[in-house]
């Protein structure tokens, strides 16, 4: 990832800044930053925060805070298994520079592990193959009995734990512009938006709550779009001589280079060097709903391969981590609350290894807590205190429920008519027995359009295609006439019937 690349994505420059900043390299000489700086793009103490948060490439094997032994085992591993035979291609693979690369390589041949097999035109090590002898390939075998974990070299627990604090939610500033533009496909009321901005700054647990269908899981999913910075994900960590896989692609989104012509002299890699064993992600957002378990909050151990694999609140570090439908999962709500009242209280986790010996990592990310059930039957007083900021997401007023309806028909090409929106205000109200909720109208909408598609007709909001959709909203209820109500009473209240010919009410 070049430095160009970051600076945009961290919003903290423009593409036009970064073209102009490369052509001026082109005549005044400098690096990429350095002339970004001159240029007037950013402010030198911003660049060089900006650059202190990125992971530098170790010099030699020290450096990397691996063992030796244990780095030369994973590059026996990465060739045995992927079938490697080139310095490049083992650099690859478990994601070092060079020049550890080749010390490793010659540790190798030393040991009667590798042996050369010939040279590409050239006396560098880089361009010659290599290849696994006999005692190579019996001792890397024993090595996979004892650890499984094949793959990019991994960081010392110590290097994660203050990347974490580098990283941490809170460092990134939220504007009310911000979340505005984050949640400008909901409709919301203001004192929303006005209670989230302090939360997400805050970086304490959030508690959504109310009714179904009014947005709760729309708002929080919002909350991804919130943050700018990019943070670094490392491929696996090392902890007491075990190994954690931590990068998890269904998890962390790598960032992808946005300046494909960005000139490769100016190289962020090239001329500022980075470890390679971090991923460049946005902070992740890790979503977990009626499945969760108290064992997923633990490590998980592979004991075929025998390393672990990172929990999903661990993979979180740095993001946002919701449990969305709060109250429905397998495990009871006491017994969860109980498991975060540590990490919530101190910023601290705790986890254990299967030898017995435990660890802690900072527990810096957004946990936000979604429920439609009654926050008190969920858990004590105690608990709700240790969740500061909590949001009620509730039933729109009319006038929202109006625009949410007017925005899903203009969705579908349709016209919302003051009387077709009165007559649907009361099937709702009075026939089905619910209050409003946000998630009616594209519910209303698209079931009309699908039955009018079903009959070969053009899309419109009419009997008895609204009352099909209505009906579906939940079981249907008597009306006040079908009870035995007075008549007069319930027909005063009640609008006419749509016209199921004209779309319009029936004036006679």
């Amino acid at each position: 990832m070049r430095l160009g690349d970051l600076l945009i994505r961290a919003k903290l420059v423009t593409e036009k800044d970064v073209t102009g900043a490369l052509e001026r390299t082109k005549t005044h000489g400098g690096r990429l930053g350095e002339n970004l700086v001159a240029a007037g793009a950013i402010d030198q103490s911003v660049l060089d925060g900006f650059l202190h948060r990125i992971p530098k490439e170790p010099k030699d094997i020290a450096a990397t805070g691996i063992e030796e032994t244990e780095l030369l085992a994973l590059l026996m591993k990465v060739i045995y298994t992927f079938g490697l035979s080139g310095i490049a291609q083992y650099a690859d693979a478990i994601k070092l520079p060079l020049t550890i690369v080749i010390d490793l390589t010659q540790l190798a041949i030393e040991r009667q592990l590798l042996y050369v097999l010939g040279s590409r035109n050239s006396d560098s090590p880089i361009g010659m193959t290599y290849a696994l002898t006999d005692e190579g390939r019996r001792w890397t075998q024993e090595a996979i009995k004892r650890l499984g974990y094949v793959g990019p070299a991994p960081v010392p627990l110590a290097e994660f734990i203050d990347r974490v604090n580098l990283q941490k939610p809170t460092n990134e500033r939220i504007s009310e512009e911000r979340i505005r533009k984050a949640v400008s496909e909901l409709t919301l009321a203001d004192n929303i938006v006005e209670q989230t901005g302090p939360a997400l700054n805050s970086g304490r647990a959030i508690l959504l709550y109310g009714p179904p269908g009014n947005g709760k899981t729309s708002v929080a999913l919002s909350f991804s779009s919130v943050f700018q910075d990019v943070i670094y994900v490392p491929y696996a960590i090392m902890v007491e001589g075990q190994i954690i896989r931590f990068y998890d692609p269904s998890v962390h989104s790598p960032i992808s280079p946005l300046m494909e012509d960005e000139d490769d002299g100016h190289s962020f890699i090239r001329r500022e060097t980075y470890d390679q064993r971090w991923v460049t992600c946005r902070r992740p957002f890790v979503i977990t709903g009626g499945e969760l378990t108290l064992e997923m909050l633990d490590l998980r151990y592979d004991e075929s391969g025998h390393f672990y694999e990172a929990p999903l609140h661990m993979k979180a570090l740095g993001g946002c981590f919701l449990i969305d439908d709060f109250g429905r999962q397998l495990v009871s709500p006491g017994n969860l609350l109980n498991r975060w009242i540590v990490p919530l209280e101190s910023r601290v986790d705790y986890l254990k290894l299967h030898t017995g010996k435990t660890f802690s990592i900072p527990f810096e990310e957004l946990v936000i807590f979604s429920t439609n059930l009654e926050p008190e039957d969920l858990m004590d007083p105690a608990f709700l205190r240790r969740l500061p900021y909590k949001i009620e997401v509730g039933p729109p007023d009319l006038e929202h429920y109006r625009i949410i309806f007017e925005r899903e028909c203009t969705r579908q090409g349709l016209t919302l008519r003051d009387d077709v929106f009165n007559f649907i205000l009361y099937m709702v109200r009075e026939e089905m027995g619910q209050e409003l909720a946000a998630y009616h109208p594209r519910f209303i909408v698209d079931q009309v359009v699908a039955t009018c598609r079903f009959l070969g007709l053009n899309p419109e909001l009419k009997s008895p295609y609204i009352d099909y959709a209505i009906n579906n909203l939940g079981v249907r209820r008597k009306s006040k006439r079908e009870a035995g109500s007075d008549p007069s009473t319930s027909d005063a209240t009640k609008p006419s019937p749509l016209n199921t010919r004209s779309g319009v009410f029936d004036e006679s």
